[in-house]
């Protein structure tokens, strides 16, 4: 079981996240026009997976700002941003934050995300929602870099995924 925390209180976790190393799973999710956006679509290039409980909150949205403006300088990635938000808030947000370089995803539709990427909240106050986590995928959606955040209301380690990414 992953352990995550919310101010110090244990979740509980369902799913196995992947490593570094492991093929990331192929999912499908819903993009802000409502079309359905699969994994291969960004094939060819590197990927950082946001994964974040929701865009609602400080610590998620100040992620989704640090990694819309390092992907900017990133020529061959995009930046994917998860979480179970409905696409029009997930739209709203980037809109108002004016943020250009984030494709947002939404969950919603497709629970088992949580489940197959090992980050599905299944208990406390969060149950349905994402815990935190950051993955670099490679061109060929291979894991360069995994962090399950450990205490939710932490940001992730930018620098390390910032890296990961470059490399």
């Amino acid at each position: 079981m992953n352990r995550v925390t919310l101010e110090g209180q244990p979740l509980k976790i369902n799913g196995v996240f992947p490593q570094r190393g492991a093929t990331a799973p192929v999912f499908t999710l819903t993009g802000a026009n409502l079309t359905d956006i699969g994994l291969p679509r960004f094939a060819g290039k590197k990927k950082i997976i946001n994964i974040v409980p929701s865009l609602d909150t400080s610590v998620c949205a100040a992620s989704a700002r640090k990694f819309n403006a390092a992907v900017a300088d990133l020529p061959n990635a995009v930046l994917l941003n998860v979480s179970m938000d409905l696409p029009f808030a997930q739209k709203r947000f980037c809109e108002s934050e004016k943020l250009e370089h984030i494709t947002t995803l939404s969950a919603f539709r497709y629970p088992t995300f949580g489940l197959d990427y090992g980050v599905q909240i299944a208990g406390g106050p969060l149950a349905g929602l994402l815990a935190r986590a950051v993955l670099v995928l490679d061109e060929r959606n291979q894991v360069i870099h995994a962090q399950l955040v450990p205490e939710i209301t932490q940001e992730p380690d930018y620098d390390a995924a910032l890296r990961a990414a470059r490399g």
